[in-house]
């Protein structure tokens, strides 16, 4: 298939709705605005949220409370079974590594390992947390677990 023989799904594509051209046509006098005033005007547009000039709703509700999602810190979880996926060249481990390799995510600086998993060969593991038993099997292979 090339891009010349695309077509559209019947019914996808329907005709401008053509107002103001008579009483026939079923949108004409006020071409489907209603009666008279604000929003019968051209280039007339409420903003959401507006009364009318009656005081709105979320200005009379009490604003309150503290989010403290805003400054929370996201941390990527990896068990030290996908350490052992990682290619055999590799002997250092770091956040920048496990992003390029696909574990985390681009951008993600923060990771915690956990001990899920087997590891055969040695690594040197930098990472921000790593649990007890993550911490015993990466040095158990012969490897280092580095916090930072």
């Amino acid at each position: 298939m090339k891009l010349h023989e695309l077509k559209n799904v019947a019914g996808a594509v329907h005709r401008k709705k053509r107002v103001g051209c008579g009483e026939g046509g079923g949108h004409g006098k006020t071409s489907g605005r209603g009666g008279k005033g604000q929003s019968a005007r051209s280039g007339s547009s409420i903003r959401p949220g507006f009364e009318g000039g009656q005081m709105p709703l979320y200005r009379k509700l009490p604003h309150r409370g503290f989010n403290q999602a805003a400054f929370r810190t996201e941390i990527a979880i990896l068990n030290v079974g996908d350490l052992a996926a990682l290619d055999a060249k590799v002997t250092e481990v770091d956040a920048g590594v496990l992003a390029t390799s696909g574990l985390i995510r681009k951008g993600e600086t923060s990771v915690k390992i956990l001990g899920d998993g087997e590891l055969g060969r040695a690594l040197k593991v930098t990472a921000a947390k790593f649990s007890e038993s993550a911490k015993a099997k990466i040095e158990k292979a012969g490897g280092q677990a580095i916090v930072g």
